[in-house]
């Protein structure tokens, strides 16, 4: 398959960046093209399109689909799997939220709260408590929001976004700027 330069260009920075955010290139570079394309692909033609080795596109495909991000579909009259991912990008911001929260977020928490549950805390120095502390309070807190934020439909989250700004300037106390 050929990509425009557009195409290319964009799977090429996705790929940069899934690597600046703890994501394999190859693994941000499928997820680039098959929501770039539009339409579900096979094996061959992602191997063949970005130019990487067919078990490797066979490892990122499985670990795209333990994160929910992509779906295997089948095409009439051909045995191969073919492979997709929403093309809504609040569908796919929400489920990279949804699951980097409870493989990253969550546990944190829990490990926190049991640190400040047990006997040994108390042992700690106070400003070594306050710290702890503060970081769970502030993870639950995030925690909490980042729900709250998932409830919300993709119309309201994207009001809430355009809202920053002046959100920003009222709490600093400088409305009209």
């Amino acid at each position: 398959m050929e990509l425009s330069q557009i195409q290319r260009q964009f799977v090429l920075h996705w790929g940069e960046m899934g690597s600046r955010w703890g994501v394999n290139r190859t693994v941000a570079q499928i997820h680039a093209l098959l929501f770039v394309h539009g339409q579900p692909l096979n094996a061959e033609e992602l191997s063949e399109t970005l130019g990487v080795a067919r078990s490797n596109v066979s490892n990122s495909l499985k670990e795209l689909q333990a994160w929910g991000l992509v779906h295997t579909t089948h095409v009439l009259g051909d045995r191969r799997d073919f492979f997709g991912t929403s093309v809504d990008v609040w569908e796919l911001f929400r489920t990279i939220v949804r699951e980097r929260k409870e493989r990253e977020f969550d546990p944190t928490i829990r490990m926190l709260s049991t640190l400040v549950k047990s006997p040994e805390f108390e042992h700690e120095t106070a400003d070594a408590q306050d710290r702890i502390r503060s970081t769970l309070d502030l993870m639950q807190k995030l925690g909490s929001w980042a729900d709250e934020m998932l409830r919300l439909s993709p119309g309201t989250l994207d009001k809430i976004l355009g809202l920053g700004a002046s959100v920003q300037r009222f709490v600093r106390g400088n409305p009209k700027s």
